[in-house]
């Protein structure tokens, strides 16, 4: 395999406490911390494991967002990766739109295999692999908690409501990676200031021919209802009791 293209999404850190804007428009973003998706930070992990056992010699990973996606980039640079790819916009990008940016870079990069995250953390749509597969009419694993390579074959162990489901397809291929694939690497200083040196290519969207004109459009943002304070019970004799009053059993 010469190339492994991994995806990677600039989303709010998941340790930070989001706040909804006071309209009601969305969140709160000044000043917050951004981090790597740590489900695209997986299938990062799985692309250097692969190039690593020597059945791979080049992962390039790419992002879609505004020129403040860069640092972000170098940090897959810093984990390992090859070569990185911002495509640059302002615009919010829908998963259909996503799909076809990352279908303009497998034009462009010919990749075996590519990478991406089950979902992103902050919308949670669980689509852009998918649309990706049918796009360019290749097959797909989705939520993969397992990826073994054999020449033009990957067999995929992925998690599904009834337990596991193992598949085999052929490559070139897309696989969403599932939290148990495996444990990022920590980023170690000396290969972040390896990373600076890499190559990181800018592409505007426009250049792509990519519309980015969503057919949906957010109506409001509401935080969630706050909780109602816990109680202790002693038993389960207690506990069976306190749900037949509130009707619940």
């Amino acid at each position: 395999m010469s190339r492994i293209l991994v995806g990677l999404k600039r989303v709010v850190d998941y340790n930070v406490r989001v706040r909804v804007k006071p309209d009601g428009s969305g969140i709160v973003s000044d000043g917050i911390k951004m981090s790597l998706n740590p489900f695209d930070e997986i299938a990062l992990e799985e692309a250097l494991r692969i190039k690593e056992r020597g059945a791979a010699t080049e992962v390039v990973v790419a992002s879609i967002g505004p020129a403040d996606t860069q640092p972000h980039l170098r940090t897959g640079l810093a984990m390992g990766a090859d070569r990185a790819i911002l495509v640059e916009t302002h615009a919010a990008v829908a998963p259909l739109a996503a799909a076809r940016v990352f279908l303009k870079l497998i034009e462009k990069e010919s990749p075996q295999l590519v990478l991406l995250g089950k979902q992103a953390i902050d919308d949670d749509n669980s689509q852009t692999g998918q649309m990706l597969a049918a796009l360019w009419q290749r097959p797909q694993a989705t939520f993969a908690s397992k990826v073994e390579l054999n020449g033009s074959v990957a067999t995929v162990t992925r998690e599904v409501d009834a337990g596991l489901e193992t598949l085999e397809v052929d490559l070139p291929a897309v696989i969403t990676t599932d939290l148990r694939l495996n444990e990022p690497r920590y980023v170690k200083l000396p290969d972040i200031m390896k990373a600076k040196k890499k190559p990181l290519d800018i592409i505007a969207i426009a250049d792509l021919g990519v519309a980015v004109d969503s057919q949906f459009r957010t109506v409001s943002v509401n935080a969630p209802a706050v909780r109602g304070k816990g109680v202790m019970v002693k038993d389960v004799g207690e506990l069976a009791a306190m749900l037949r009053d509130r009707g619940l059993v």
